[in-house]
């Protein structure tokens, strides 16, 4: 997703914090069928309808604020932003008819803008869960401290209005006259709303200037809450027509649909590389000496020398990965998409792989580590953002027709099972990787080796799939992030690239594979179900997705978060 600059301010710190949740908006079923230009005009008839009632609250909310604050200057800015909506809403049904649509019968106000209106109504009026705030304002300082945090629960709502627009104005053709919601997110990508939207955020930062450490946690927690109400009001949004997303919910379990999720464990779900982490154990915990002053034949190795042999093998892994690389391609690149060609130069790879783990085993540095040390250093893996919260919902079988694999080149099993067992039930978790050889707890340096190419990844991902039913609708989605998981990533249904390996993007495109954002790829999924009558994900397509965070796969798997 694209940055914004929104300045230094409490505004702009809040929103660099929390803007990663406006994939929860992005990929509604509302929001990327608005973008595909197929959203069905109730649906779109329906959010007008309940956004009036948005522009409302945000006008009361204001007035509200200007009583509240002492400034005159502060007055006149928090005025100006109130006339702003009233003239919104006073141009409404000529903008609704400029844009091209009916105007929508007047409908009562669903859940979730109840709650959002509620929200803005009791921040605006002093009644904020957690904080005291007297009965009757009675200094001016109380009173402006209200204002700025009527001006937090509104300011997300309008950054996030624009950014998400933007985004969406990114894929349009702007020479394209038939898309029919092109002039309403034209003008929310306007000078003129994003000057709106900058002055909100403008002013809550003067109003914030005087608070202390607890009132900014405050607007903190007012600013994040008004986030989930925005997420909350697009998601209910009532779509009747065929939606890419979420992906889970195409899905029949009544007729036997099953989506398997595949995905790698190294750099897609931790922030760093097992392989270290196993090492680093190894060489804290070496063993000294017994003490009856005999020495065992590990502690006859210190902790210096285990440290070098692991920098040696790291730095030769290093070097031979790039020569790999670098003999495959310089190559001809192939004008199309070629699965062959790709396969073996993977090949190479496989050769590669397996004498890196012959010499890891030779050197010795795996041996002697304790299995609780290594489930110990699991729990305190590093996980990347939302990838726990993603696999938590997925164990927690909160949806039914979703089940997860994990597919790892990784050492050890237990490492990976450690990690993740703060998601849930580690006995759901289903896990595909390479052990370290135990005697008594201890491991003796050998590695069971079960995943060290591509093309044993792919058999094992062939191999999950075969023992499923084979009745019913079946979806099979792979995450992944490294040159091992591009026949895997390939071969399912839906192949998403976590992260910006620039190896795996150059081999890649070398043998003519596409990298497409997943957002822009789903928006061009939801025309083909109106042009063609159906999403159908097509296995080697030799076309890729791609992500930035867990967020933006959980938004398209399993919806909004909350």
């Amino acid at each position: 997703m694209g940055g914004m600059d929104v300045g230094g301010g409490i505004a702009g710190k809040l929103w660099n914090k929390f803007r990663s949740e406006s994939v929860f908006v992005n990929y509604t079923p509302f929001f990327v069928c608005l973008a595909a230009g197929n959203l069905s005009a109730d649906s779109f008839h329906h959010y007008i309808s309940q956004h009036v009632h948005l522009l409302n609250a945000f006008a009361h909310a204001y007035e509200l604020a200007e009583e509240c604050a002492d400034d005159d200057e502060d007055k006149k800015a928090i005025r100006n932003l109130r006339k702003y909506i009233q003239a919104k809403l006073k141009s409404h049904d000529s903008l609704v008819r400029e844009w091209g649509f009916e105007l929508p019968e007047e409908r009562s106000l669903t859940n979730a803008t109840v709650k959002y209106t509620d929200f803005l109504s009791a921040t605006a009026s002093g009644r904020i869960e957690g904080e005291r705030v007297p009965g009757k304002l009675a200094t001016p300082f109380e009173k402006t401290k209200v204002a700025a945090y009527t001006l937090g629960a509104i300011a997300p709502c309008m950054r996030l209005f624009a950014f998400i627009n933007k985004e969406i104005q990114a894929l349009l053709d702007p020479n394209d006259s038939t898309h029919i919601y092109k002039k309403w997110i034209d003008h929310y990508c306007s000078e003129n709303f994003e000057a709106y939207a900058f002055r909100i955020e403008e002013l809550l930062d003067t109003l914030s200037i005087s608070l202390t450490g607890e009132e900014l946690d405050v607007i903190e927690k007012l600013y994040h809450q008004s986030m989930r109400l925005e997420v909350d009001f697009f998601s209910s949004q009532p779509i009747i027509q065929e939606a890419v997303v979420p992906l889970s919910r195409t899905l029949d379990p009544a007729v036997g649909g099953e989506l398997s999720i595949f995905c790698d464990f190294d750099l897609t779900c931790t922030a760093f590389d097992s392989s270290a982490i196993l090492a680093e154990i190894a060489i804290i915990t070496r063993p000294k000496a017994d003490p009856d002053g005999s020495e065992t034949q590990l502690a006859r190795i210190s902790s210096a020398d285990l440290r070098s042999t692991w920098d040696a093998l790291s730095a030769q892994y290093t070097e031979e990965f790039e020569q790999c690389v670098e003999s495959i391609t310089t190559t001809k690149t192939a004008g199309t998409f070629s699965y062959e060609g790709l396969c073996e130069a993977l090949e190479q790879f496989a050769h590669f792989e397996k004498a890196a783990n012959s010499r890891v085993v030779q050197s010795g540095v795996l041996k002697g580590l304790n299995q609780e040390d290594i489930k110990r250093a699991g729990q305190r893996l590093i996980l990347q953002d939302g990838c726990k919260g993603f696999i938590q919902k997925i164990m927690k079988n909160e949806n039914p027709t979703a089940a997860i694999h994990v597919l790892s080149y990784c050492w050890c099993g237990d490492l990976i099972r450690s990690a993740l067992s703060s998601a849930g039930d580690v006995k759901a978790l289903n896990v595909h990787s390479n052990e370290l050889s135990c005697e008594d707890s201890t491991t003796t340096g050998e590695i069971i080796k079960k995943l060290e190419s591509p093309m044993e990844k792919l058999q094992a991902f062939n191999n999950i799939l075969n023992n499923r039913d084979k009745d019913g609708q079946h979806l099979t989605v792979y995450i992944g992030g490294s040159v091992g998981d591009l026949l895997c990533l390939l071969e399912a249904d839906i192949g998403i690239v976590m992260g910006s390996s620039p190896t795996l993007r150059r081999l890649g495109e070398q043998f003519g594979i596409s990298f497409v954002p997943l957002f822009s790829g789903l928006v061009a999924k939801q025309r083909e179900v109106v042009e063609v009558g159906s999403s159908n994900w097509k296995r080697l397509s030799g076309t890729l997705y791609t992500v930035s965070s867990w967020d933006e796969i959980h938004a398209f798997i399993l919806g909004s978060s909350s």
